[in-house]
């Protein structure tokens, strides 16, 4: 059985039978998530369907997910999912079937044909389409013109990030895709997960004038963890709650979903194994992408050591952020936001190819006072073993300046996607 009729086995049943909300008063939402690498894109949409469908007006929504790993996820209740192919992006647009024998343009179609089948079925009053204006290689074009001619009723929006990689590149990238008409012409508003003062989509981005006024910056989407949600550890989650151990404080190492973290893990093995013990213990987790061989890399240099432990996976890393002394990460969305939210000690270390998203967010968060941005290059594994031992005994980050930045975006998508505003209230100080 392959991996893509493993997942498509999982669900059929929730889409089939689903649990939302239904009923004619409710605003029926399809967010689109593309998915192509990292659990980047999953995870702020799963945050945003749970807010909606724990909000006061009624939702009914449908997550659309090529994650190849979303029947591990414990899913919000009432979310109505449609899981897609699993694909994989193996250079700048340029795609492939995740699984082995499968051949990209009929699991392109099949992708294809799976979303314009189920917005033409549920009608919804919202598409709301995550990162990609087009969709992953074009993938969304006949559903938005199906839209556009025939269902003039629904509601077209586009949810962007704020740092997408440098403008430069987003506006090359945009105008040889065409993809500034498009947004003009097929989206009724831009949401932006992320704050105005901090950074400018729409200047930063060429977008056109009309464009530019359908643009709404809500605000950092942070989820909820799934403890908050559930009120308590679900049966069969992926869990690792750290705490100090044997009385020292507890460093977490993480990288997301780990396709491309290998680099940061194993720079930070190197700097802290090279001498003795450490007067901290390291959890690392090396999340469900990456790679077997380096997994099992970072398993052998870790071995026989009492101050480390390598964790494959965790569905579930808020709690393990919010009892750790410091994290060490790269610089992805998710994780920085929350580590906002959290209010944690951590040292960044992003990536800086194929695209400068990491290293732009990097860089601004450290600017602002709030985390620590160390660069990937050959020092790093010294630049790590000198600096998280300091870190760990560093005062945190003035109250004032957490405060700072908006965190309510998942908040704020909801009310705009129900009719009603939320006044931002986060002030930025010290922002260029």
């Amino acid at each position: 059985m392959s991996s893509w009729d493993h997942v498509e086995r999982s669900f059929s049943a929730q889409r089939i039978l689903g649990a939302g909300r239904s009923g004619a008063s409710a605003v029926s939402v399809c967010i689109y998530s593309h998915d192509t690498f990292g659990l980047g894109h999953l995870r702020r949409n799963l945050a945003i369907a749970d807010q909606l469908l724990r909000s006061e007006e009624r939702f009914e929504v449908w997550l659309l997910t090529g994650s190849p790993v979303i029947r591990q996820w414990i899913l919000p209740p009432g979310l109505h999912v449609q899981p897609l192919p699993p694909v994989v992006k193996t250079g700048a647009e340029r795609y492939a079937a995740r699984a082995p024998g499968q051949v990209f343009g009929l699991t392109k179609g099949y992708r294809e044909a799976l979303i314009l089948k189920l917005i033409e079925e549920q009608r919804p009053d919202v598409f709301l389409v995550d990162h990609a204006p087009a969709g992953m290689n074009g993938e969304l074009l006949s559903t938005l013109a199906l839209i556009r001619n025939e269902m003039p009723e629904t509601r077209t929006v586009l949810g962007l990030r704020d740092i997408l990689d440098s403008p430069a590149s987003v506006r090359r990238s945009w105008q040889e895709q065409e993809l500034h008409a498009l947004i003009e012409h097929a989206y009724d508003d831009v949401f932006v997960y992320g704050s105005e003062q901090l950074f400018d989509v729409v200047g930063g981005y060429g977008l056109s004038a009309a464009a530019a006024r359908r643009v709404k910056y809500c605000g950092y989407v942070v989820g909820r963890s799934r403890f908050e949600q559930l009120n308590g550890a679900p049966r069969g989650s992926v869990c690792w709650d750290v705490r100090r151990v044997a009385g020292r404080p507890v460093v977490l190492v993480t990288a997301g979903g780990g396709g491309d973290g290998y680099f940061m893990m194993s720079a930070y093995l190197q700097g802290l194994c090279a001498g003795r013990a450490n007067d901290f213990y390291s959890v690392l987790v090396t999340g469900p992408l990456m790679p077997r061989a380096q997994s099992e890399a970072l398993q052998a240099a870790a071995a026989g050591r009492d101050d480390m432990q390598i964790v494959a996976y965790t569905t579930e890393l808020v709690p393990s952020i919010r009892s750790a002394e410091l994290v060490v990460s790269m610089a992805g969305y998710n994780t920085s936001v929350e580590l906002l939210a959290a209010r944690k000690k951590a040292i960044l270390v992003p990536r800086s190819v194929p695209r400068e998203e990491q290293k732009l967010r990097a860089l601004l968060l450290a600017k602002l006072g709030l985390f620590e941005f160390v660069p990937a290059d050959e020092d790093l594994a010294a630049s790590l073993a000198h600096k998280v031992p300091r870190a760990i005994g560093a005062p945190a980050p003035d109250e004032r300046l957490w405060k700072s930045v908006d965190l309510r975006g998942a908040e704020r998508v909801a009310a705009e996607l129900a009719g009603r505003g939320i006044r931002s209230e986060a002030r930025v100080q010290g922002a260029a």
